[in-house]
């Protein structure tokens, strides 16, 4: 499913020619149900951006002002985790080993297979799941949208495994995030967010450096 509220973009091929093409980006997005926009200085946005910090916006038909009164909505004020996270239990690979239990707060398709393909059982569970350690061999905590203080369920349900867990844990992003505010460390807005492909992270044991992709707004203050 896309998650996004909209797309801008400065513009937009209306016939596109590729040979793995099965529609346009247009049709893609009344598809998915989600509006976008084209013909913006998507560089002069982001200057503003730069500037002003993340900021609330919105897209519209009308282009006759003024525009009074609009409301602006701060999503991350709602339980986004809880939206995107699933319903239920879902089991991959019952027979693999070690077993894994992954707390979806967002989680993508990728980290399961790199689950997989190591031969793991991976047991995808959600966000306010009760968590039991004699149920997994490790903890993994997936990325996800929001604020990690909306998520106070799951900070205490992992603030009570944590007490007599012998077993590792980890956790991306969002996860991680959780998993700090768990043993006690808080979390601040950042006022632009990380966001990019290839940004650098220096391994502290090693002193290896690795490019990673980052697209968070929200960080651990230690």
């Amino acid at each position: 499913k896309i998650w996004v509220s909209a797309l801008i973009v400065g513009e937009v091929c209306d016939t596109p020619s590729h040979w793995r093409q099965t529609q346009t980006l247009n049709e893609w997005m009344i598809k998915h149900k989600f509006p976008g926009i084209s013909g913006i200085d998507t560089r002069a946005l982001t200057k503003k951006i730069r500037e002003n910090g993340t900021i609330l916006g919105k897209v519209m038909q009308s282009v006759e002002g003024p525009f009074v009164n609009l409301k602006f909505e701060d999503q991350n004020q709602r339980n986004l985790v809880a939206e995107v996270s699933t319903k239920k239990v879902t089991t991959y690979n019952s027979k693999g080993n070690p077993r894994i239990c992954a707390v979806d707060c967002g989680l993508k398709l990728n980290q399961i297979r790199c689950f997989l393909k190591r031969g793991a059982r991976v047991d995808v569970v959600p966000w306010n799941h009760k968590l039991n350690a004699k149920d997994f061999d490790g903890l993994f905590l997936s990325n996800g949208p929001g604020d990690p203080i909306v998520c106070k369920e799951t900070v205490e349900i992992l603030k009570n495994v944590l007490q007599n867990l012998d077993k590792p844990v980890f956790g991306i992003c969002l996860g991680h995030q959780l998993l700090s505010s768990a043993i006690g460390c808080k979390t601040f807005k950042m006022k632009y967010g990380n966001r990019g492909h290839n940004l650098p992270c220096l391994h502290q044991t090693t002193k290896s450096c690795f490019m990673k992709s980052q697209n968070h707004g929200f960080a651990v203050n230690v």
